[in-house]
């Protein structure tokens, strides 16, 4: 695997049976992302998108094919093994926040780094939401912030841990046009200065062209991966 490589697949598909027969889902996806590469990938509903994340993050596993993450074959690990590797390379952000609402901002940063065994997880949770512009927001519980704020304290505890890797599932689907793309901008604001890789997927066009490249999904195949703006 090349050692710039973050995230490769190989010949990575995917069937699911139905009461029609089979129903094949990916079928032939090859895929290099670089250290320090922003990604959008894109296609119409149903194209395969969240099935592909899924594969790429080890919380599915393939038909065929293989995947590599940072130099290691997430496809030849088990379970445990495939979720200790997630745990220290890969940071996510979904739709959909998935804050605890009983923590504060604080809090929920805290948790994943408490969960490390980091001993500073309080002053690290605290850096963190104030260089993503949450500083006083540290106390508030996540029904008294806005859709945007929450996704933010989203961001700051998928990226507390400083992972190589962020994959963000339509991170802007709940948000309105202007607060979505000022969370875009956030993403790929992290993936610069932190020398991170990110895989964002999203169907708004408009977004994805601010990535560094867009790959195209259609019917379960990669259609094109191209040089955004």
């Amino acid at each position: 695997m090349d050692s710039d490589a973050v995230l490769r697949a190989e010949g990575l598909a995917k069937e699911v049976s139905s009461p029609e027969g089979t129903l094949t889902i990916l079928d032939g996806i090859n895929l290099d992302i670089a250290r320090g590469e922003s990604v959008a990938l894109v296609g119409p509903s149903g194209a395969g998108k969240t099935t592909l994340l899924a594969l790429l993050a080890g919380l599915d596993r393939p038909t065929r094919g293989k995947v590599w993450l940072c130099g290691t074959e997430l496809t030849a690990l088990n379970e445990d093994g495939r979720a200790a590797l997630r745990a220290q390379r890969v940071g996510f952000v979904f739709q959909s926040f998935h804050l605890l609402q009983s923590l504060s901002a604080l809090e929920n940063v805290m948790l994943p780094l408490e969960l490390a065994g980091e001993a500073k997880a309080a002053a690290l949770a605290r850096e963190t939401l104030a260089n993503i512009g949450l500083g006083a927001r540290l106390g508030h519980y996540p029904r008294q912030l806005s859709g945007g704020e929450q996704q933010r304290v989203a961001i700051a505890r998928a990226v507390a841990l400083a992972p190589p890797l962020l994959l963000a599932d339509e991170p802007t689907g709940n948000l309105d046009s202007a607060t979505g793309g000022q969370i875009v901008d956030l993403l790929l604001a992290l993936n610069r200065e932190r020398s991170s890789t990110l895989l964002l997927v999203t169907h708004d066009a408009s977004l994805a062209a601010r990535a560094g490249r867009a790959v195209a999904l259609r019917d379960g195949r990669v259609v094109n991966g191209h040089r955004a703006g």
